[in-house]
């Protein structure tokens, strides 16, 4: 007799058509209570952990958060970036889910004094991955589970630029070489911005290999490669090995220390078109970000080709938003933010003007939004920059500069975004500043 192979329990959820369809009749965050609640008696914790993750993919949650409190479990929903109380879970109940949840993510199960970090895999038509958190707490360990859903995944036509935009990133992602720095802060979309870019140079004729930490979504055709320190495969490391093997494009997930820099520069210099990310508030910050990783001068001025600073703002949703006039304070508001945007860009503020409000309702979790967008700035490299960069490198001077040469703030792209029906100005106020 043959001996069948032992079936594997580890590092997979299916979610089965029953569970999919039991979560679809799911009409916002308070659904989840209920259901929840009803499988807590039964004790299948393989069940209650995928009636979990399919009721986040159908509120479209980015994070689940499980987060042990003095009377009980608060579980919230990040759902178009804001968090949103969903469930109550019996603190006996959670740490059975923890456990079945830390078998599957490769995490030990006797480890609560320090962080863990794993990941999972829910297989249904398009398999999803999970990223798994946990952080001691006073009341037990915390836990934040990261929906990596494919679906999120957009083109360049999808992330919701400007046409003069669109435009740019398309004529400087078509480049042989140079680098494209994209900054915000964790959960504005870099990560789906820079695989735009990626989907956008992917070809057959294009070695493309990237750098990540972790690899978050898989892209097919494209050489993807995880760091690991703990091995001694750090980014600068790896980006070396990169570099050997023959690439046309190259992706370094983040750019954190002096000779990831250094290498990524002198990589953009040689022939190789580079895209990474960096933590900077704005787009003109990034030149003094790198200056203060060690990255000279002179290979700044002559490899950048655009930085790009992003956040997130939520659509207004399509079912219950309705558009009044603007009040005399929000009209001042917009004139006054708008004035030195060029006028072929500027929809005509006037008696006639309608900007949408937030209402709410089953569809959107009566948040009154439904999805998000991106608004964007952008500062061109170039020869220019590079004389401004060895004058004076102050991110007001070089914001200045930027802005002179027609960059438009991240504020202003909002408040475009709000005359044209796609958020609000509240949304805008709420993740960009008027500076």
């Amino acid at each position: 007799m043959i001996e069948q192979p032992a079936k594997k329990i580890t590092g997979e959820i299916t979610l089965s058509p029953e569970i999919q369809e039991i979560t679809s009749s799911l009409h916002g965050v308070e659904g989840v209570q209920n259901l929840l609640q009803q499988e807590q008696e039964d004790g299948d914790m393989t069940r209650q952990l995928s009636l979990l993750f399919s009721s986040a993919i159908h509120l479209d949650a980015s994070d689940i958060h499980l987060e042990p409190e003095e009377d009980g479990i608060a579980l919230r929903l990040r759902i178009d970036g804001i968090l949103q109380d969903t469930a109550r879970l019996s603190s006996e109940n959670f740490q059975r889910l923890l456990s079945r949840i830390k078998l599957l993510s490769g995490l030990k199960l006797n480890v609560e004094g320090r962080p863990q970090d794993g990941r999972l895999t829910l297989l249904s038509p398009d398999p999803i991955e999970i990223r798994v958190a946990t952080l001691p707490s006073e009341y037990g360990e915390s836990v934040v589970l990261r929906v990596l859903n494919p679906k999120r995944l957009v083109l360049l036509s999808g992330l919701g630029l400007r046409k003069d935009l669109k435009e740019l990133f398309l004529k400087e992602i078509r480049r042989p070489h140079g680098m494209i720095l994209v900054t915000g802060p964790t959960g504005s979309g870099k990560t789906t911005t820079l695989y735009a870019f990626l989907k956008e140079t992917q070809s057959t004729e294009a070695k493309i290999i990237t750098i990540e930490d972790p690899i978050e979504y898989h892209l097919e055709g494209i050489s993807q490669t995880q760091a690991n320190p703990a091995q001694e495969y750090t980014f600068a490391s790896g980006l070396r090995a990169i570099v050997r093997q023959d690439p046309d494009v190259i992706l370094v997930g983040e750019m954190r220390d002096e000779e990831t820099v250094e290498i990524a520069l002198q990589a953009s210099l040689t022939g190789h078109l580079v895209f990474s990310t960096l933590h900077a508030n704005d787009a003109p910050s990034t030149i003094s970000r790198l200056l203060s990783l060690g990255g000279s001068p002179v290979n700044i001025a002559s490899a950048l080709r655009l930085a790009i600073a992003q956040r997130l703002v939520r659509k207004v949703c399509e079912k219950c938003t309705t558009t009044t006039p603007p009040t005399q304070e929000e009209l001042e508001v917009l004139e006054e933010g708008l004035k030195t945007v060029l006028l072929d860009l500027k929809p005509v503020i006037d008696k006639t003007l309608r900007i949408p409000r937030a209402v709410g309702c089953s569809l959107c979790n009566n948040t009154g939004y439904k999805g998000r967008v991106g608004i964007f700035e952008a500062m061109q490299g170039g020869e220019e920059l590079g004389e401004i960069i060895f004058a004076s490198s102050s991110p007001a001077t070089i914001r200045a500069f930027a802005i002179k040469k027609g960059m438009i703030p991240l504020y202003q792209d909002g408040l475009l975004k709000v005359l044209e029906g796609v958020t609000t100005l509240e949304e805008v106020r709420r993740v960009a500043s008027e500076e």
